[in-house]
């Protein structure tokens, strides 16, 4: 069988205005919390939002931190922060001077500072993965490790990448459009081996991440790719594995997928940047797949670094509205927000 994606669900997360507008202003007229008084950002104390951005060019790690902590968030998982290009990559030790920072300004403040985590990416700095750099940045302190993302080849062939991840002579603007798969496959990363099993190093570094017990993160990985990665970790009785963004392109799940893959155990982490006018998707789409699936393994984060979104703690009020005025309930919020992100970080234990 080919690992050809083409085969893949390609479902249409947008909803025409002339439709939306029946769902949206309804919920818009009736959804009254309360009166926002800039810039402080209501409604977010307690919650973890599992997947911020803070590297190069985008919110200053540090910046955001003191933000969360001033409207008495639990605390920041960052996928990215500090370079991730040129030096080694060490996101945990990046965090670390962070959070020794906040500490002393929120001491002077009188404020508890939001916790600060690290994750770290497999394929970040654009390297192929490496099992010592993994266990490197593990006893570093990370919390969470992503399988590739931009550069992977599922992200490669839905949407493109800048040429000179893979050809140095490229101009650094330049971008391209969506590859054909065999030149995403030579141009990028992928999980699979030709007879469509899990590559031996990607299945030693998933036993890795089992045996030190952190949080996984399935990046942009194709179908095929998350019910293999499913299927080991099942046999590792692994319990903490995230995939992101359910709705964006890249990892493109309909109900009954998400049912499956939740019923695994897998965890759906919706994001602020699936509802962002980048992606598009609609909110009333997403509370209907977060009612299909149940709150039980849900979580909601911003997905938010880039100068075009929010700032993450503005972004996690906006994703939690949302689903508060289509119908979670403050429970169902606090699961969703704080019980699950803590459970995935361990902080539950």
């Amino acid at each position: 069988m080919s690992n050809t994606p083409t085969a893949e669900l390609h479902t249409d997360p947008a909803t025409p205005v002339s439709e939306r507008c029946v769902t949206s202003y309804p919920v818009r007229r009736a959804f009254r919390p309360g009166v926002v008084y800039p810039p402080a950002i209501p409604g977010v104390a307690g919650m973890i939002d599992i997947h911020c951005h803070a590297h190069e060019g985008q919110q200053d790690a540090l910046s955001l931190a003191k933000v969360a902590s001033e409207n008495q968030m639990g605390g920041l998982l960052f996928k990215t922060v500090g370079p991730i290009s040129g030096a080694e990559y060490r996101p945990a030790r990046v965090v670390d001077g962070i959070r020794e920072q906040l500490k002393s300004w929120s001491d002077d403040a009188g404020l508890k500072a939001a916790g600060c985590w690290a994750g770290y990416g497999i394929t970040m700095d654009n390297r192929p993965p490496s099992l010592e750099r993994l266990r490197q940045n593990i006893e570093d302190g990370i919390v969470a490790v992503w399988l590739p993302v931009f550069n992977h080849a599922n992200t490669l062939f839905k949407v493109g990448g800048k040429r000179i991840w893979w050809d140095k002579s490229a101009a650094p603007s330049d971008h391209t459009g969506p590859l054909p798969w065999d030149e995403a496959i030579r141009c990028g990363f992928y999980l699979l081996d030709e007879h469509g099993k899990l590559k031996p190093e990607i299945a030693d570094i998933l036993r890795a991440i089992a045996d030190a017990n952190v949080a996984l993160f399935f990046g942009h990985a194709t179908h095929r790719e998350i019910f293999a990665i499913v299927e080991l970790l099942d046999k590792l009785n692994f319990k903490r594995a995230v995939i992101d963004h359910p709705f964006s392109p890249f990892v493109d799940l309909d109900i009954p997928l998400m049912k499956q893959l939740t019923a695994a155990g897998v965890y759906l982490n919706f994001t602020y940047d699936e509802l962002s006018p980048l992606l598009g998707v609609d909110p009333a789409r997403m509370y209907e797949a977060i009612r299909a699936v149940g709150v039980e393994y849900v979580t909601l984060s911003s997905d938010a670094g880039e100068p075009l979104f929010p700032n993450s703690a503005e972004c996690m009020r906006l994703v939690s509205s949302y689903m508060a005025a289509f119908g979670l309930n403050a429970a169902e919020l606090e699961i969703v927000c704080h019980r699950n992100p803590s459970r995935l970080l361990g902080l539950d234990s």
